[in-house]
């Protein structure tokens, strides 16, 4: 009897990881850190799964690029590293990110959408790395970042942990960003330009009806026009029920992009978190390829009817959770999607 019973605990415990054909043994996860090239390096075995990095260009913190585990590129390589087909628009949209688009006035998600940075723009400083330990199936990266308005002010201090996860086919990556206000309030005023997002690669944008301009070979525009559909894999399901181009705006408690590049079938889930404010989220998930959560958007996603304008007492810190799941090979369900966020909610 007492073996059964260890035996179910141990299947409850790890049933979230083995859906959809996913199980396998954990994967050991390694950190290799270069401050010189202002990044860490996150490995599952030998090969790469992303990059911790802090790009001077950037004006934020990024997780750049970002890797599937049959290591498969699911991010847009334009502005860092161009990629022929590619779009070469809204250049603020790098790798995987948080941050929010009117803080106190100050606009952190487009600051260097013109290349530049704007007078107006906020800014994440990178300031240390706490703690990066690598382990069998999990590693745990933990970094401090300031966020910066013009004058050198610092509206809030950031403290991010990053649980990496692999087993078998799965890789999980893990964001609990803790902000806490300076010596004044901090207004999140209602924008859709937030919060949580990534831009993803050409292949899994969804097949819409527009005409584009892509780069060529060398990385620049290269004159010629193609349907957006071209190459165009992509659809969004949400837990809502809701699908393609019809979730931006709507409030879900996860999102999942599906779509293959080249042969390869990929999933990417981004899951909300019921402790997080406004849960469940609105999504600024769009076709052409910026997925994104936003917590604090109401006023632009509800057209007016709604507003929030969350506001933040000076001294006082909010914690945001998300989970983004990369699938490779199948399609994830959404039953696995569905366990794979219940052991999100657990384990946070």
């Amino acid at each position: 009897m007492r073996t059964s019973k260890i035996l179910t605990a141990v299947l409850f415990f790890f049933a979230p990881l083995l859906c959809n054909g996913q199980q396998g043994e954990p994967v050991e996860i390694k950190f290799v850190r270069n401050d010189a090239a202002r990044k860490v390096d996150v490995y599952t075995g030998d090969k790469l799964l992303t990059s911790y990095c802090w790009p001077e260009n950037v004006y934020k913190p990024i997780l750049y690029p970002v890797f599937t585990s049959a290591g498969t590129e699911i991010t847009r390589g334009f502005p860092l590293r161009p990629r022929e087909g590619e779009r070469n628009d809204h250049i603020h949209q790098v790798g995987i990110w948080l941050n929010y688009g009117k803080v106190n006035g100050y606009d952190f998600w487009g600051n260097g959408s013109r290349g530049v940075k704007e007078p107006g723009g906020g800014e994440i400083k990178h300031l240390d790395i706490e703690k990066a330990e690598g382990g069998k199936g999990e590693g745990v990266l933990v970094y401090r970042a300031s966020w910066l308005i013009p004058s050198g002010y610092e509206l809030l201090s950031e403290k991010t942990e990053y649980h990496f996860i692999a087993r078998g086919t799965l890789r999980i990556i893990d964001r609990i960003t803790t902000l806490t206000a300076n010596d004044s309030s901090v207004v999140f005023a209602d924008t859709k330009e937030g919060m949580f997002g990534i831009r993803v690669a050409r292949p899994l944008e969804l097949p819409v009806n527009e005409t584009i301009t892509v780069l060529d070979a060398s990385g620049k525009p290269s004159g010629k026009k193609i349907k957006a559909s071209e190459g165009a894999t992509g659809n969004y399901q949400g837990s809502n029920g809701m699908s393609g181009e019809s979730v931006w705006g709507t409030r879900a408690a996860w999102m999942h992009l599906y779509g293959k590049i080249g042969e390869e079938k990929i999933s990417i889930v981004i899951c909300d978190h019921p402790r997080n404010p406004g849960y469940p989220t609105y999504w600024h998930a769009r076709g052409y390829g910026l997925f994104a959560a936003n917590p604090f958007g109401w006023k632009d996603f509800t057209g007016g009817k709604e507003q929030l304008n969350f506001t933040m007492k000076p001294h006082q810190q909010i914690t945001f959770r998300y989970r983004v799941i990369i699938g490779s090979g199948n399609f994830l369900t959404d039953s696995d999607i569905n366990s794979l966020a219940a052991d999100f909610y657990k384990k946070y």
